[in-house]
């Protein structure tokens, strides 16, 4: 019975010695870090006691061009010392480089958590880059754990930074209040610094607020004094387009932006510009009709060179406070319709970019208003009852749609986010759509991100859009039968009690939007067809066009 007992104490003892082994190890992003990248008050571990998390390991982490290192916080469970190497792949190292604070290959301590960084290095060049943090650590002979973080840095010129002193890495046992007592001191600064900050703003945003309107009309009716045109190429002193094998000006329309409008060549992007490029100074802004966080849509004139009158216009633009890829975001969409000429289309009618402001996208304005909010003021009309749409001017308006979109698919063109968001009706209910410009923006309602740092109209995409990201002209179909539902509903929020998150599922088990009320079968079964599972099984626009046709005849026949 002694020697039973004995046996039974020294398993325990050895059980309770390798027990810390079961973990290994923990790799994480503290508070201050995860604030930092994400804006959470947060700790998001990577690796928990040996755990792998697969579901953050997959994020790419947008790095802000004020953001220069980054932290990582791992803390040793083995009991001794684990051996590791840290690699940075940089897919351009003449646009960024980095530096370690730690040694390349060593052995995570014993005896509490360390805190080490990587420091990025910006070139003096706008630029954004991908990279990969690759961190091997060697459990034991056979069992090695293998991690890549991949984070994707924002440089801009004016931001730039080189290698300053390194910082030392933090270490806080678990026995002693030492790191404790470091991020009280870290917390108690950032609140200082916080209260500071948020005095300033509150002036700032006061002082602001009152002018935030009126300068840029301002700004276009000054210029008109200044603007100054040389002969024969319509192009003033202001413009800042070189020829198309200079590069561009490091302006708020950056080296990146032009690179980032499509996929073609800059050559051909530059002379795509160009063709369209109008001088600031003949623009006119009248009134905000829409604004956004960073965007905003005025109404306004446009003076062309020769005309006796002006012309009536929408501009797009983005506020003082938008950062760069938001302007290159602008720039990018608004292009998208160019050179297109359809009665069903609003293409983009010029654009101005100068140095020092954010770029102009005019649009023709000949009384056309934002389709979705058309459509919620016909429900909710303060002049009376609402203003109910007829099945026959449903079905007119999706007519005009239909077609616009069948000849953007003749000119090989997928519009990726048709919606009513992304339309426009005047008084005659004349349909036009447009590009998809500040519409994340201005409607942040209907898209989402689902950890892929990527706003998406969920509710709107195909099955085959929300697994794999693709898009074809079969994707537009399962978009049009969702604004076909909106122009029934007068813009209810599709699909309004399912979580973005549960989408792909909810479309794989076979369930769709509901029939709205007072509406047709047979213009519900058109929806229908248009959610196909399979991008094969949905009608063309060009099927869809004589469906509604056949169905607006007998309509007509007893009206």
């Amino acid at each position: 019975m002694l020697g039973s007992t004995r046996t039974w104490t020294l398993l325990l003892a050895a059980c309770m010695l390798v027990a810390p082994a079961a973990g290994f190890f923990n790799l994480f992003l503290n508070q201050v870090e995860v604030r930092k990248l994400m804006g959470l008050k947060a700790e998001l571990y990577y690796v928990r006691e040996g755990v792998i998390n697969e579901y953050a390991m997959k994020f790419v982490v947008l790095v802000s061009a004020q953001v220069h290192k980054l932290h990582f916080t791992w803390e040793n469970l083995a009991g001794r010392p684990l051996p590791y190497t840290v690699a940075v792949d940089i897919s351009n190292p003449s646009a960024l480089s980095s530096s370690l604070n730690i040694s390349d290959a060593g052995e995570i301590p014993v005896g509490g958590l360390q805190t080490w960084a990587v420091a990025l290095h910006c070139g003096p060049y706008d630029a954004e880059i991908d990279l990969a943090l690759r961190i091997n650590v060697s459990l034991s002979r056979r069992n090695n754990t293998y991690l890549e973080f991949k984070r994707k840095k924002i440089c801009l010129k004016d931001q730039s930074n080189y290698p300053g002193p390194e910082e030392v890495s933090v270490a806080a046992s678990g026995t002693t209040s030492g790191g404790q007592v470091f991020y009280a001191a870290v917390g108690c600064a950032c609140a200082f610094i916080a209260a500071i900050c948020v005095l300033v703003l509150a002036y700032y945003v006061r002082d602001k607020k009152a002018r935030r309107h009126r300068e840029p009309l301002q700004e276009s009716r000054g210029l008109g004094s200044a603007c100054s045109v040389e002969r024969g190429t319509g192009i003033g002193p202001a413009q800042t387009f070189l020829s198309p094998e200079t590069p561009p000006p490091a302006s708020a329309a950056s080296v990146s932006t032009y690179r980032r409008l499509d996929d073609r060549s800059n050559r051909e992007l530059y002379e795509r510009i160009q063709e369209i490029t109008v001088q600031r100074c003949r623009v006119r802004l009248l009134s905000v009709e829409m604004e956004g966080t960073f965007g905003r849509v005025y109404r306004g004139s446009y003076h062309e060179e020769g005309a006796t009158t002006p012309k009536d216009v929408l501009v797009k633009t983005a506020a003082e406070h938008a950062s760069q890829p938001q302007m290159a975001l602008l720039l990018r969409e608004g292009l998208a319709l160019y050179g297109l000429s359809h009665p069903a289309l609003l293409p983009v009618l010029g654009v101005s970019i100068e140095e020092r402001g954010a770029p102009f996208l005019l649009y023709p304005h000949t009384g056309y208003k934002n389709m979705k909010r058309f459509l919620l003021r016909c429900k909710l009309s303060s002049e009376g009852p609402p203003r109910a749409l007829t099945t026959q001017e449903v079905v007119e308006m999706a007519l005009q749609a239909a077609k616009g979109v069948q000849y953007l698919h003749r000119k090989r063109l997928v519009h990726r986010d048709l919606a009513a968001r992304n339309c426009v009706v005047d008084d005659e209910l004349r349909v036009q759509i447009t590009d998809n410009a500040l519409a994340r923006d201005l409607f942040p309602q209907d898209y989402y991100c689902l950890g892929d740092n990527e706003n998406r109209p969920i509710k709107w995409l195909a099955i085959e859009s929300l697994l794999s990201k693709s898009f074809s002209t079969a994707s537009d179909v399962w978009a049009f039968g969702v604004l076909l539902w909106e122009l029934t509903t007068l813009a209810q929020q599709p699909y309004v009690e399912v979580d973005p998150f549960e989408m792909a599922s909810y479309l794989r088990d076979g369930y769709r939007l509901a029939q709205p009320v007072n509406c047709p079968d047979e213009l519900f079964a058109v929806m229908a067809y248009c959610w196909a599972m399979s991008p094969d099984e949905r009608p063309t626009f060009s099927q869809l066009i004589v469906c509604l046709q056949e169905f607006h005849a007998q309509l007509t026949k007893y009206v």
